[in-house]
C-alpha cells in the first residue's frame, strides 16, 4: 500500500490512481515495475471495455440513421480506442520482455525494450485522448457524454500508467548514465586528457 500511495502521488490523475491501484494491495506487488506492470493492465481493461461500449453505441447509432455526424465520430473515435488496445498490449509484451532481460544488466537492449514501452503507452495515450477531443463543447447528449467520459477515463488511467513506468525506467536510465560517464572518463583519464 506504501508503494501504492507514494507512487501515484507523481501523477497527474491522483485520486484516479488511488482507486484504480488500491484494489491490488491485498496482492504482492513487488516493486515498481510491477506496480506498472499492474497500472498498464488496467488501462487495457479500462480500453477493452470502452471499445466494447463504442461497438454498441455505434450499432445503435447505425439503427437510428439519425445523426450521421455524431455516428461518424463515435466510429473515428472506435479506431482510436482499438488502437489504444493494440498498443497498451504491445506495451504489456514489450515489458514482459524487459523483464526477460532483466538479468543481463543496463545494456543497450534493456534501454530499447524501455524506450519501446514509453512509445506505446504515449502513443495509446495520443488516441485516447484524441477520442476525447473528437466531442468538443458542453451541449451533448447524455450518450455523447458517456462516451466521451470513458474516453477520458482510458486517458487518464494510461497517463498515470506512463507515469508509474517512467518512475520505474528513470533509475535504469540514471545508472546507464552514470555507466556511460564513467566511461568517457575512463577513456579522457586513459589518454591522459586532463579536464578543465
Amino acid at each position: 500500500m506504501i508503494l501504492i500511495d507514494s507512487s501515484c502521488r507523481g501523477t497527474l490523475y491522483q485520486d484516479l490512481c488511488f482507486r484504480c491501484l488500491r484494489k491490488f494491495s491485498n496482492f504482492t506487488i513487488d516493486g515498481p515495475q510491477h506496480l506498472a506492470h499492474v497500472a498498464l493492465s488496467v488501462s487495457l481493461y479500462k480500453a477493452l471495455d470502452t471499445r466494447g461500449y463504442l461497438l454498441k453505441v455505434a450499432k445503435e447509432f447505425e439503427a437510428i440513421k439519425d445523426n450521421t455526424l455524431v455516428y461518424k465520430t463515435v466510429l473515428d473515435c472506435v479506431k482510436q480506442i482499438t488502437d489504444s488496445v493494440d498498443e497498451l498490449s504491445q506495451a504489456i509484451k514489450e515489458l514482459r520482455r524487459l523483464n526477460k532481460n532483466n538479468n543481463s544488466g543496463i545494456n543497450d537492449d534493456f534501454l530499447w525494450h524501455i524506450s519501446n514501452v514509453e512509445t506505446w503507452v504515449s502513443t495509446a495515450l495520443t488516441d485516447a485522448s484524441y477520442c476525447v477531443e473528437s466531442f468538443p463543447g458542453h451541449r451533448m447528449s447524455k450518450r455523447t457524454a458517456a462516451i466521451k467520459v470513458k474516453a477520458k477515463n482510458v486517458a487518464e488511467v494510461t497517463s498515470n500508467a506512463l507515469a508509474l513506468f517512467h518512475r520505474y525506467a528513470s533509475r535504469y536510465r540514471a545508472a546507464a548514465e552514470a555507466r556511460n560517464l564513467i566511461y568517457l572518463l575512463s577513456l579522457v583519464l586513459g589518454n591522459g586528457l586532463r579536464i578543465s
